[in-house]
């Protein structure tokens, strides 16, 4: 341990050094990660395209390449998955994160190189736990092991090559140095197992036995491992398992709605959470400071930032606006130009900043994942904090959700309808829903307008799904466990109409 101790500390040291350096230069920090960036792309088939040999500047860069989202890559991507390189990136290519952003029946395969994978995504773990320890320099996690929560791949074998896709959390998994399996359960084998439910039993065996100090994964689905534990231990709480437990590292989806449900089963007001903004398409932010919520942006990872305001969204010509440009409190979807050769690639989340000195900001939702059928433009963020409050107010506690448009017939008002899975139900179904309608207006101006007298919205509808709808939703679209999500809002009723056809 104090070995360990000592190279940590070392670490961080000269790592802080680095982060305080972004933090003092962001804009001449991603202009330079932009020239690297092009520099290294120049030979590419794309390089080739837009004539990056001569992009001398960010504007350049700018007007010659468009924003791009996974449709207008997918042909380059499918080349690379068939053996071809030298096209988007000038290294081998020959691992695809397999994302999954919605649920819709096609899978993204986002292309990770080696750059990615040790500039970005390795190097984010590492700042990850350097930033707890700087936080808790008390801590013990490395005393014990750590517990991930992780997908599965598959093997392509390519002209006697080996290809690899999958979650993000398997490819990482996959390429961990030899020494991780030493601080890290379950074993390899286990971890990336593809068959979700025989998974979580495997896992909980094998781990139960562990001195686990730390657990990394997505709060959903890291839920669903944690009780499997308690039953087969026939424990009340985690402490009784993993008595030294200390902090839950979590990312993919909004920490709000599950917040309670991880302090009744851990029973313990020292229990740490520190959030993570990692996805497949890269690392993008850390909570860098135990008492705020907010993100870091990683402004050295290998890759270059542009923002969209959402306003701008659906132009034919987008103002896309560089680091030095944004403002305080408005949301943009994010563009990134990656070392994997992402080009201003709109990878579906907004977020918004909280401070501009140094970079934070906070996840505000996804580019598809709103409703907005009579301008009430209303986001995930405004749906998370309209439910906790709700939940609040009426003692209840929530396990999933999601909402989409109701229209109308006659010329009738339309509406929204939410459907959602408690663990702890309210007591009056129709309260909740007049605290959720009300917690709305006081959260989203637009969303207000339009519920005056249920001139153009009128009331929520709210109805509770049976015990274990949304599992058994996802588990019929092979859609169970890794970075598979239950999409919070939709401005469409696909999702929507499947669940209630299910259950009805």
């Amino acid at each position: 341990m104090a070995f360990i101790n000592s190279v940590i500390s070392w670490l961080m040291k000269k790592r802080f050094h680095q982060i305080e350096l972004f933090m003092k230069y962001p804009h001449e920090v991603q202009e330079e990660w932009l020239k690297r960036l092009i520099n290294s792309a120049k030979d590419t088939e794309w390089g080739k395209k837009f004539d990056y040999k001569s992009i001398q500047s960010v504007s350049e860069f700018k007007n010659r390449v468009p924003i791009n989202d996974y449709e207008s890559l997918k042909p380059y991507i499918a080349r690379l998955r068939k053996g071809e390189q030298n096209i988007l990136w000038n290294t081998e290519i020959k691992l695809f994160a397999k994302s999954s952003g919605t649920t819709s029946d096609k899978s993204k395969y986002i292309p990770v190189s080696q750059e990615a994978l040790e500039e970005c995504h390795f190097k984010g773990g590492k700042d990850m736990l350097s930033m707890y320890c700087n936080n808790f320099p008390d801590t013990l996690i490395f005393d014990g092991r750590g517990l991930a929560m992780g997908g599965s791949s598959r093997i392509t074998e390519i002209n006697n090559e080996n290809y690899y896709d999958g979650d993000l959390s398997a490819l990482i998994v996959q390429n961990l140095p030899y020494w991780a399996e030493f601080i890290r359960v379950p074993k390899r084998s286990v971890a990336l197992m593809d068959e979700w439910e025989s998974k979580i039993e495997k896992m909980a065996q094998s781990t139960m036995n562990h001195d686990v100090t730390n657990i990394l994964g997505v709060p959903s689905w890291t839920l669903l491992l944690l009780r499997r534990v308690l039953e087969l231990t026939k424990k009340e709480n985690l402490l009784e398992v993993w008595p030294n437990l200390e902090v839950f590292f979590h990312g993919g989806v909004s920490f709000t709605p599950y917040l309670n449900q991880f302090q009744q089963l851990i029973h313990s007001d020292e229990m740490r959470y520190m959030e993570t903004y990692n996805a497949s398409e890269g690392f993008f932010g850390l909570q860098d400071r135990s008492d705020s919520d907010e993100l870091l942006l990683m402004l050295d990872y290998g890759i270059y930032y542009e923002f969209l305001p959402l306003d701008d969204l659906e132009s034919d010509n987008p103002r896309v606006l560089t680091l030095d440009e944004v403002e305080k409190d408005k949301n943009y979807a994010l563009v990134i130009s990656t070392n994997a050769g992402l080009w201003r690639y709109l990878i579906g989340d907004t977020v918004k900043f909280t401070s501009i000195n140094p970079y934070r900001i906070k996840i505000t939702g996804r580019t598809r994942n709103f409703i907005n059928v009579a301008g009430e433009e209303l986001i995930v963020e405004n749906a998370e904090n309209a439910l906790h409050i709700a939940c609040e107010k009426c003692h209840a506690e929530i396990t999933e959700y999601t909402a989409a448009p109701v229209y109308f017939d006659s010329g009738s008002s339309a509406a929204h309808e939410w459907l959602v899975e408690f663990k702890v139900s309210p007591e009056n179904i129709e309260y909740f829903a007049e605290t959720l309608d009300n917690a709305l207006k006081s959260l989203n101006s637009d969303y207000e307008a339009k519920r005056y007298h249920n001139m153009v919205l009128s009331h929520p509808v709210v109805r509770q799904m049976p015990e274990k709808t949304f599992y058994n939703w996802l588990k019929k679209k092979n859609k169970l466990g890794g970075q598979n999500k239950v999409p919070r809002l939709s401005n469409n009723r696909k999702h929507v109409d499947e669940i209630l056809k299910m259950v009805n």
